[in-house]
């Protein structure tokens, strides 16, 4: 039975009733001291005055709201579309590592991940593969939110407190729900699934803890936690600053090679990267919003669509066997 507490704590925020999230801001932030920012030609942002323990205290806030965005009307169709493009990748997994394989040796990129270290620090890449695969650790993380942070408080920017608090809060968050979906799948990673002759791998829901923590590749395959971590991160990035044209092209760029390092040095599937990207993206996103309110210029609160997002597959692109997913944010 207890095995089956972490799949009732990932929908246990789905049944709390929706409210008006700017009232709760503006209720949440009564007597706050605010800083205004132009977004654009039309749109104003406010930032409160940020408190410490905003990370933690705001954790279940945005918990709730996250949820509520899987299941809500206007957007429920971004978890089935994410849900059935895993279900359409699944079959196709083991072509897709061996043809990355394959197309990583042309390139002359090895499948291992080699570290060295720097001072305190013990993961300094090796090798160019590896230095893909640093950019979905938490690490990386870390260090860009010491550098909002430190910016922060040397210019007193509330925007860049928000943004360094947000990435702290999004580790947490998008790792919560990835921790109870690796538990909950039990899937083999794919260096473990051709040890053991496995093609595709096999599933094994609802690990115990000990043999969870004991062959850890065994299991936590699904989702993959060093996309929805970097994505998280990087969306509360580009919430706060959306005037930054140049963040998304980079950014994406670096996720991209990312998610490509991950399948060719058989640490993950393709079909473990859609479910992921949804809940660094949500997650983010409400995590970001829920520290500042749009408003027009007039006045008027602006309050925006949330996400426009779009997947699209191909199994077929560049004379290559793949299987592509598109998002649009």
């Amino acid at each position: 039975m207890n095995r089956f507490i972490p799949l009732l704590l990932f929908f246990s925020g789905c049944v709390f009733s929706q409210s008006d999230s700017l009232s709760i801001l503006n209720k949440r932030f009564e007597n706050r001291k605010t800083q205004t920012y132009t977004i654009d030609a039309n749109t104003e942002r406010i930032y409160y005055q940020p408190k410490w323990h905003e990370p933690i205290t705001n954790l279940w806030h945005d918990f709730k709201d996250t949820n509520r965005d899987f299941i809500a009307d206007d957007h429920a169709w971004y978890l089935g579309g994410a849900l059935a493009a895993t279900a359409v990748m699944v079959p196709f997994d083991q072509d897709i590592i061996d043809e990355s394989r394959r197309f990583a040796n042309q390139l002359g990129l090895s499948p291992d991940n080699k570290y060295g270290s720097l001072g305190p620090l013990s993961n300094i890449p090796q090798n160019t593969g590896a230095a893909f695969y640093l950019v979905g650790n938490g690490t990386t993380v870390l260090l860009l939110s010491a550098g909002f942070m430190t910016h922060a408080l040397f210019t007193n920017d509330y925007r860049a407190y928000a943004t360094a608090s947000g990435m702290l809060e999004s580790m947490a968050l998008s790792g919560f729900y990835i921790q109870v979906l690796k538990r909950t799948t039990g899937r083999e990673s794919p260096f473990i699934a051709r040890e053991n002759g496995n093609p595709g791998g096999d599933w094994n829901p609802f690990p115990s803890f000990t043999a969870y923590g004991e062959n850890t590749p065994t299991y936590d395959a699904f989702p993959s936690g060093h996309l929805a971590t970097i994505m998280s991160a990087f969306t509360v990035i580009t919430t706060n600053y959306p005037e930054v044209k140049w963040l998304k092209p980079v950014g994406y760029s670096a996720i991209g090679l990312l998610s490509f390092q991950m399948v060719q040095s058989e640490v993950h599937w393709i079909s473990d990267y859609p479910l992921a990207l949804l809940i660094g993206y949500f997650s983010g996103k409400n995590i970001a919003r829920n520290r500042f309110v749009d408003r027009k210029k007039n006045g008027q609160a602006n309050l925006q669509k949330k996400y426009d997002l779009r997947i699209t597959g191909n199994y077929h692109r560049y004379g290559f066997q793949t299987l592509g997913l598109k998002m649009t944010f």
